[in-house]
């Protein structure tokens, strides 16, 4: 989950190689994975699709005990908005999902009101409250 991934962990991003175009994107799910390299496209072996994965710099050092790399990996699975916009998550996002838009390598990204299927409440607005975009 998001909420679970430190800076630290993540601290050695230098890009993102995206799959898909992120405008039509809401949120994308991420998530840690071990995978056998720094760079390159990883495997996939969940329900839905991968739309995204953080390549590391040479600095980044794999696991004492496994050998694997930690690099995020960023995904959708078949019940999400983009493919199902009246389910699940017509409002609301899932607790790993953040708006791609506030993604940067060695940066955790957040949740928008874009990402949590906005717009906002009328106490928001009367309030002027806007949660960043």
């Amino acid at each position: 989950m998001s909420a679970l991934i430190a800076e630290d962990e993540i601290d050695h991003e230098v890009a993102f190689v995206w799959l898909e175009d992120l405008d039509r994107l809401d949120y994308v799910r991420q998530s840690l994975d071990r995978l056998p390299t720094r760079r390159g496209r990883p495997a996939y072996h969940r329900d839905g699709r991968m739309v995204g994965y953080a390549l590391l710099g040479p600095q980044a050092k794999p696991s004492r005990s496994s050998g694997t790399f930690r690099r995020r990996v960023f995904w959708l699975l078949p019940h999400d908005r983009d493919t199902d916009p009246d389910g699940l998550y017509a409002t609301g996002a899932p607790a790993e999902a953040v708006d791609p838009r506030t993604l940067a390598p060695g940066s955790k990204g957040r949740k928008t009101e874009r990402s949590e299927g906005g717009p906002p409440s009328t106490a928001m607005r009367e309030l002027g409250i806007t949660l960043p975009l």
